[in-house]
């Protein structure tokens, strides 16, 4: 047992009211070490967490991880057949600039969470703790597992199109070579080996990594929107060098059978699959020194710059496109590989290819990162099944190992949807657009709409134009979840081959969690687990000045919280999720405010 005036106060600085944040904790808790703190994990004790990584990233690194996972170039290879094929030439410059637009009052309103919550658990520690009285729990549930979702098929989706291109390229150099989908699978499995040993490595090894990678995925987006205008060969065809712009900005494409208002919202799906990676700074804030400040800025900054030079890129592809039928149709089975054998020499196309399919390798390591870091933060509070596995750190390179591997095992299942035809694996770039922009919205939907002055900016906010930037952003995502769930067809064109699966195999799974939820999951799911991460750390002691809040319940509430005295007495000790009864009994006892966890 220990009192008050027996605690180190090399740590004592600030309680969770003096610290920018919005948490879990009440205002009154002071956590402290017995060595000083600094001042991230002065906020990070704030959010209810203990440190356990090294802060290794800077606002650079952690630009160049989220960067990284946007990769621009292999992500629009990716998506061509969404944006070039559903409404042409004015569906890529019309939609990426539209979109842009609200995908950067999504990333902006993310940000500023994130400032407020530099947390690896991200939005779903924010949707817990702005939730209105009892809903906390449930609105983290959601948040979570639609999170969870997108995090885990983004590296099988980008490493699915990676092989792809590999093999295509195989094709161009040996015209009677046709990828078979075992082939595909086989070298996507492979890569998202390769990916999950690199991102066991220590966080120092996978910065640097991925500070090479962001900076190759930079110069080669620069060298392909030069080289493709430079270098293509529509004057040795006949054609002028670039389409006019009359028929760039207005010729529609008819990919769909819905009118070409709608079809346009529909090529939507390739810029918020290519824009999901932004959210990485939130997810990797707690290695990141400064984090309530460089971790927003790289989010900013990710979704600014990404969304210019996307749409550079999606100029040059739309001014120099020849015939769009044959490009989508071609028996190479990537658009991006069918394009550039169309507009450029044999030999300078390889070039494009290689570039690309080595910025897709880079892509898919930092979406093994970043999601391996959103699985740890969500079993650290127990939601996955083997969390108490998942969630162990190694204590050689202090990084979630389990994590990276329970990811990479899921991705190679999902892969599967390989052997079910283009339609059913092109799911998996649906599921990452819908299922991370629904988790991005949900607590920005609450923070705009249901929390009021409850949420206490960080240092990084938007002041007065954080409503009217939220609301736009709450908006759009309402207005695209159908529209990215929709079929190229309808009516007696609309089949099993053709069917948009997203509904499937998104819908059901979150289906599945909500139907959990009720019947078993709220009895035991409290949201964030703040105070019980404490309880192995036996350094770690909480002072509670007038009241704590031990039970997960959210900020501001007045059920489940512990009155304190101000006397400075002993407090009976215990960790944190049993400690209530003792709490209770040592008030009534008269005791004070300290609680030693062990």
């Amino acid at each position: 047992m220990i009192g008050e005036a027996e605690l180190p106060t090399a740590g004592r600085k600030k309680s969770v009211a003096e610290e920018q944040v919005t948490s879990v904790l009440d205002g009154g808790v002071l956590p402290t070490y017995t060595r000083a703190l600094t001042a991230d994990e002065e906020v990070l004790a704030a959010l209810g967490y203990k440190p356990e990584f090294k802060r290794e990233f800077s606002l650079w690194t952690t630009f160049c991880v989220s960067f990284a996972v946007l990769g621009l170039l292999p992500s629009f290879a990716s998506t061509l057949y969404y944006g070039m094929g559903y409404a042409g030439t004015p569906g890529m410059v019309w939609g990426w600039l539209i979109a842009m637009i609200f995908i950067q009052c999504v990333a902006m309103s993310m940000a500023e969470l994130c400032s407020s919550m530099p947390t690896s658990g991200g939005l779903y520690y924010a949707s817990a703790v702005l939730a209105p009285p009892g809903y906390g729990p449930l609105a983290a549930w959601l948040t979570g597992w639609s999170n969870w979702l997108a995090q885990v098929t983004g590296a099988p989706s980008v490493d699915y199109a990676m092989a792809a291109m590999i093999l295509a390229a195989g094709s161009i150099g040996n015209p009677g070579y046709i990828p078979e989908n075992y082939q595909i699978f086989l070298l996507t499995v492979l890569i998202m080996f390769i990916h999950g040993c690199i991102s066991s490595m220590p966080t120092r090894w996978i910065a640097n990594f991925n500070s090479v990678g962001s900076t190759l995925n930079i110069i080669a987006l620069i060298v392909v929107i030069i080289l493709i205008p430079a270098a293509t060969n529509r004057e040795a065809q006949g054609l002028p060098k670039f389409t006019p712009s009359s028929v760039v900005w207005g010729n529609f494409f008819q990919g769909t059978d819905f009118p070409n208002g709608l079809a346009l919202l529909m090529t939507f799906i390739a810029v918020i699959w290519t824009m999901s990676g932004y959210d990485s700074p939130f997810h990797l804030s707690e290695e990141c020194s400064n984090a309530n400040t460089a971790s927003p800025r790289a989010i900013v900054l990710t979704s600014g710059i990404g969304g210019l030079f996307g749409w550079f890129l999606q100029l040059v592809v739309a001014y120099t496109v020849i015939d769009i039928d044959s490009v989508i149709e071609s028996d190479l089975g990537q658009p991006w590989a069918s394009y550039l054998l169309q507009v450029m020499p044999q030999k300078i196309a390889l070039a494009i290819l290689a570039l690309t399919i080595m910025c897709a390798f880079s892509m898919g390591q930092g979406c093994m990162v970043a999601a391996s870091r959103v699985t740890y933060a969500y079993a650290r509070d127990d939601c996955l099944p083997f969390s108490h596995i998942i969630k162990r750190v190694n204590g050689r390179t202090h990084t979630p190992v389990n994590a990276v591997w329970f990811n990479t095992m899921i991705g190679m299942v999902m892969v599967l949807l390989i052997f079910g035809g283009p339609i059913a694996v092109g799911a998996l770039f649906s599921i990452a657009a819908v299922g991370a922009f629904v988790a991005f919205t949900i607590p920005i939907f609450i923070r705009v709409f249901f929390v009021g002055n409850r949420f206490r900016p960080g240092p990084w906010n938007l002041g007065k134009f954080s409503y009217p930037i939220g609301v736009a952003a709450c908006a759009f995502v309402i207005l695209m979840v159908p529209v990215l769930m929709l079929p190229s067809s309808r009516g007696s064109d609309l089949d099993a081959t053709t069917m948009n699966w997203t509904c499937l195999v998104y819908g059901g799974p979150m289906l599945g969690i909500i139907i959990w939820w009720i019947v078993d999951a709220h009895k035991w799911f409290k949201g964030p687990k703040a105070s019980s991460l404490y309880s192995n750390l036996k350094e770690l002691k909480l002072i509670f000045r007038d009241q704590v809040n031990v039970e997960h319940q959210m900020l501001g509430r007045d059920d489940g919280v512990i009155e304190g005295t101000s006397e400075g007495k002993e407090r009976s000790q215990g960790s944190s999720s049993g400690s209530v009864e003792k709490l209770r009994e040592a008030e009534a006892d008269g005791g004070a405010g300290v609680l030693t966890v062990t």
